[in-house]
């Protein structure tokens, strides 16, 4: 069988860049839908959801570098034409279904890839070449973009695979024609060559149902930040010899080797504190912190879930602690209350105050989340590590009328 093609045949390499493509792609498709519905739960769930997608991305990006080839080898070559060109509307139906799959073939492993390199720390690709596309950062909010394309790619080459297979049967057992038969092993001829068969309006259809498709789903706000289901606790307002002008409440965690860096959005800080020279006990600080204002990369829903952070169940944090003037610097000594359990806990930080009573506070520690009965299942280090590094820093105005 020649490897090219002619007006009437498919040759070898065409129908080889077909089969492994289209059944690449349905194994892929219930790869992916089996690796969604694992649960995640204890290390060896986490393990075997973990192995699943990884092959489910490796392969993706294997079919996305197959349809590329194959599509150069399909500009290269001559398109068999069609059987029953007389049927207009078949015909364009069928040639706007093939500029689906085409484009499908290219956008769904692409997208995927592409929320991979927004997320961190999760199922990585197995090869040696990176695992990020260039200029697609790390964010929760493009991630959830690209999630929201890949699956309205996949729902788009769901209903075109099937009217294709459909055509095809319908070829075969109705038609009784060699639509299928020209792209099985051997060498078998079909069709007619006309003097003109037109491509352009089945692709612009094609486009018009893509366009459809994701407009319908922004209208819709299906590319709109996804509530995690968890309300914030409202916090009680403060009244405090120091008013927090501005400041962050940042963590990092360790997932499968990968840093994922997150915040807490929503926290108040009730400050007491005379600056002295000496070393001492000069004041003491009472910390709140809305367990649900935290975001932490794609796995924040996972984060404020039971088998962490609890949010709903102990939607507080409370850190109270006194601020202790030592060699180096300053500390906070005290106790973190959270979830059901309290612990000790020290932040070593740095403070400086200008001459218009403005401090800047930078502090930094890490913890073990066992100790506060976060992760617990999770006992493998290599899959979420131990220590959380927390950092602390803060700008804040000393309040004339509290110290009046």
């Amino acid at each position: 069988m020649p490897a090219g093609n002619t007006q009437t045949r498919y040759g070898w390499v065409a129908k080889s860049f077909h089969w492994i493509v289209a059944l690449g792609m349905i194994a892929n498709i219930a790869l992916g839908l089996w690796a969604e519905w694992l649960p995640l739960g204890g290390e060896a769930e986490i393990a075997l959801k973990k192995t699943a997608f990884s092959i489910h991305k490796t392969l993706g990006v294997t079919i996305l570098i197959v349809a590329i080839l194959r599509i150069f080898w399909a500009l290269s070559q001559p398109k068999p034409v069609p059987l029953h060109l007389e049927r207009k509307f078949e015909t364009f139906a069928a040639d706007a279904a093939h500029w689906l799959l085409y484009g499908s073939i290219i956008l769904i492993p692409l997208t995927g890839w592409a929320y991979h390199s927004a997320t961190s720390g999760f199922a990585p690709i197995w090869w040696p070449f990176g695992q990020s596309l260039p200029f697609i950062p790390e964010s929760e909010r493009l991630a959830g973009i690209f999630s929201t394309l890949h699956y309205l790619f996949n729902v788009t080459l769901w209903l075109a695979l099937a009217a294709h297979i459909l055509g095809a049967l319908k070829h075969q057992f109705i038609d009784k024609d060699a639509t299928l038969a020209r792209m099985l092993p051997g060498r078998k001829e079909a069709g007619i060559v006309p003097t003109r068969h037109g491509h352009v309006l089945p692709a612009f259809a094609a486009i018009a149902v893509w366009a459809v498709v994701l407009g319908g789903a922004g209208y819709a706000g299906w590319y709109a930040p996804k509530d995690t289901g968890t309300e914030t606790a409202a916090l009680d307002e403060v009244t405090s010899d120091w008013v927090v002008q501005d400041g962050t409440l940042a963590l990092a965690i360790t997932q499968n080797g990968a840093e994922v860096t997150g915040e807490f959005a929503d926290w108040t800080a009730d400050i007491t504190f005379a600056e002295q020279d000496q070393p001492g006990v000069w004041g003491d600080v009472v910390v709140e912190v809305a367990i649900g204002s935290i975001t932490l990369g794609s796995v924040t829903g996972q984060a404020k879930g039971p088998d962490f952070l609890a949010a709903e169940e102990f939607p507080r944090a409370r850190y109270e602690a006194d601020i202790v003037k030592v060699a180096d610097g300053y500390e906070a000594q005290g106790t973190l209350s959270l979830k059901s359990e309290t612990a000790p806990l020290t932040l070593p930080f740095q403070l400086s105050i200008s001459e218009e009573g403005v401090a800047e506070m930078d502090g930094r520690l890490t913890m073990d989340r066992r100790t506060f009965g976060v992760g617990t299942n999770i006992q493998d280090e290599s899959q979420l590590g131990f220590s959380v590094d927390l950092r602390v820093t803060l700008t804040a105005q000393r309040n004339a009328e509290a110290g009046a």
